[in-house]
């Protein structure tokens, strides 16, 4: 098998136990393809958690989740020197925390303060963690999943921009549909019959991380024409001199997307391309993911608040006004 033909394996598998957010699970994987991490978020219930664990089942990695809570402190997600005495020998030794696996899942990143939030940028950037003046590298396979309430939701803190702008993707959850609810309902029947007999099930084969970075080589070499990235700038462009195209839409922008945008457009068209199994990269691609690439990294004027119009109102807006050259 092809890399190509394991990572639509792993994203059938996902499927398997996700239903109804098809969305989702191929955000998921294109944030594993493109190195990146994902803030999801949706209201309680809707397999947001389970998503991650699904892949951690069905990749071989380790997963760690932090449950996000107001007291929680950044030692408890980067770990802490501690002090240690043997044989009358004394020293601190670093304790890893939890952010040294795999696969993070941040779960309810937004109910705990900025303090605790800021933890993760260094990680998320430098893939790597100091404390007490040292660093310390995280494995190569590393992916932050963090899940968010709205925040419109009691008892939550707005994400920093500086912590968004880590976020290769927002991904925005919604309900499934009337056929999809019910597939969710008698699998979870399934599921609890399962458990309910004698001995485990047995457990699926898991994907070698090799496959991952195959697939990444592979990504790295698809092609991205001239018009095509001339377009991406274009989009990048739109949202922080919007007055060029629509008076209107100038004023419903306050800051515009920053240079780690284009980046991350650039990185998620090319896996987007490579998934649907193109070694070049079409606008379709760009205009598939723009939404997921933009809608955490614009800051809305007060009269965007005002009107109740909301970042992937105003995406859309320029994705309509921004032609391919």
């Amino acid at each position: 098998m092809t890399a190509r033909d394991d990572i639509l394996e792993l994203g059938k598998r996902i499927s398997e136990s996700i239903i109804g957010q098809e969305t989702m699970v191929e955000r998921l994987l294109l944030g594993l393809l493109a190195n990146g991490h994902l803030l999801v978020e949706g209201l309680p219930g809707l397999a947001k958690t389970r998503a991650i664990k699904s892949l951690a089942k069905n990749l071989d990695s380790e997963l760690s989740r932090v449950q996000f809570t107001p007291d929680l402190l950044p030692a408890d997600i980067t770990g802490s020197e501690i002090y240690f005495s043997e044989s009358g020998k004394s020293e601190f030794k670093f304790q890893q925390g939890p952010i040294f696996a795999n696969l993070i899942l941040a779960d309810e990143i937004n109910r705990a303060p900025a303090k605790v939030q800021s933890a993760l940028l260094e990680a998320m950037e430098e893939r790597q963690v100091t404390v007490g003046g040292k660093s310390y590298s995280l494995p190569a396979l590393f992916m932050v999943m963090a899940t968010q309430n709205p925040i419109e939701q009691e008892g939550t803190y707005p994400l920093p921009e500086a912590q968004l702008d880590r976020f290769l993707m927002h991904v925005r959850v919604g309900y499934p549909d009337e056929t999809s609810e019910a597939a969710i309902m008698r699998l979870n029947r399934d599921e609890e019959n399962e458990a309910h007999r004698d001995g485990k099930p047995a457990a699926p084969q898991k994907l070698n991380p090799q496959a991952v970075f195959e697939a990444r080589k592979e990504i790295g070499a698809i092609t991205v024409s001239d018009p095509v990235e001339k377009y991406m700038v274009a989009l990048v462009f739109a949202t922080r001199y919007p007055d060029r195209y629509d008076k209107d839409l100038a004023k419903l922008l306050q800051v515009g997307v920053s240079p780690r945008g284009v980046i991350g457009l650039d990185k998620v068209s090319r896996a987007h391309a490579w998934l649907k199994g193109r070694d070049y990269v079409t606008p379709d691609d760009v205009k598939a993911i723009v939404n997921d690439v933009f809608r955490h990294r614009l800051i809305l004027s007060y009269e965007a608040h005002a009107s109740s119009t909301s970042a992937d109102q105003v995406v859309d807006r320029i994705t309509e006004r921004v032609a391919v050259s």
